[in-house]
């Protein structure tokens, strides 16, 4: 399939490895299914992807039975099994194989399709985490942060979320920025905090986004950047993070690393507010009540300060008692 001796042709490879298959070798067996499974050298087909699977992995060929799983995981092919994909994962993982040992350790860390058990979890990402799969070593840093299935411990935690951070998981990387800027199992350093939010935030977690902002917009652990720190908020706006929007609004209506725009913060104001952001349904009841950025309107700045001061916050209630 790849074309080593000769020029690449899936078709041509789907052939042989369709005959070997008809012979029952198990790993022709298993490359057929991939063949059927992504559409190489054949029509796509998840039916006939699982029909190769099983005769592969009925003859216990590791990569099937994981491939299997999923496909009972996700419905592909087969209706969806949870209790089906636990037969299969387990039956991979205990050969070794470290995507079927992390899928198993989230069944078990879930329940789906197993009952709950956080100690078997924890087995299951370990024995994945030790042969560096990123996810698992998250997933066992997760187990010691919390006391899942492990005696609590900070330091394990951040070990393991380290050696995830540095696999690329990006969860790992936030937890471990989160472990350093706390001083979680680790010295406390803003600037390797810094340092693994940023990376997180650029494999799109809102929430290392909204962080490495923070850290722009005071200078911690960073160089006070006001231009990077809008640009993560919105980042982190643009994807929903209630927090983020109500700080792009305003830098928007302070003028702060993007033009003063008085429309545009009003817009984020707005959409933080529909989230129940009580600072922003306070500041898009005053522009609605100064006229700023939209036209006056009484009865929205109104409605807008009730909202936020029927959750407690008192500059709302401050505000209403000035107004009514």
């Amino acid at each position: 399939m790849n074309g080593v001796g000769t020029k690449p042709d899936k078709s041509e490879a789907a052939t042989w490895f369709r005959r070997a298959a008809e012979q029952k070798d198990a790993l022709a067996q298993y490359y057929m299914g991939n063949c059927c499974a992504q559409g190489d050298g054949v029509i796509a087909d998840a039916r006939e992807a699982v029909k190769w699977y099983t005769l592969a992995a009925e003859q216990g060929h590791m990569l099937a039975q994981c491939n299997l799983g999923n496909c009972y995981a996700n419905g592909r092919g087969v209706p969806k099994d949870m209790k089906t994909v636990v037969k299969w994962y387990f039956k991979a993982a205990e050969q070794g194989d470290a995507l079927a040992q992390y899928n198993l350790a989230q069944c078990y860390a879930t329940g789906e399709g197993v009952g709950a058990n956080p100690t078997e979890g924890a087995k299951w990402f370990r024995r994945a985490a030790e042969q560096g799969h990123a996810g698992a070593q998250y997933g066992l840093g997760t187990c010691y942060i919390h006391g899942l299935g492990v005696k609590r411990d900070k330091t394990e935690a951040a070990r393991w979320f380290r050696k995830g951070a540095e696999g690329g998981d990006v969860s790992a990387q936030y937890s471990y920025g989160n472990c350093c800027y706390r001083g979680d199992g680790v010295k406390k350093n803003n600037a390797e905090a810094a340092k693994w939010y940023l990376r997180a935030a650029e494999q799109g977690d809102a929430e290392a986004q909204y962080n490495i902002a923070v850290f722009y917009a005071g200078g911690i652990g960073v160089k006070e950047d006001k231009t990077e720190a809008a640009k993560w908020f919105l980042k982190a706006a643009e994807q929903g993070e209630p927090d983020a929007q109500f700080k792009v609004g305003y830098c928007f209506i302070l003028g702060e690393g993007v033009e003063q725009d008085l429309a545009k913060a009003v817009e984020w104001f707005r959409r933080a507010a529909e989230q129940n952001h009580v600072a922003a349904q306070h500041l898009l009841g005053l522009c609605y009540a100064e006229g700023e950025g939209v036209p006056q309107n009484r009865q929205e700045a109104l409605k807008w300060l009730r909202r936020s001061a029927a959750r407690g916050y008192e500059p709302a209630k401050e505000s209403l008692r000035e107004m009514e």
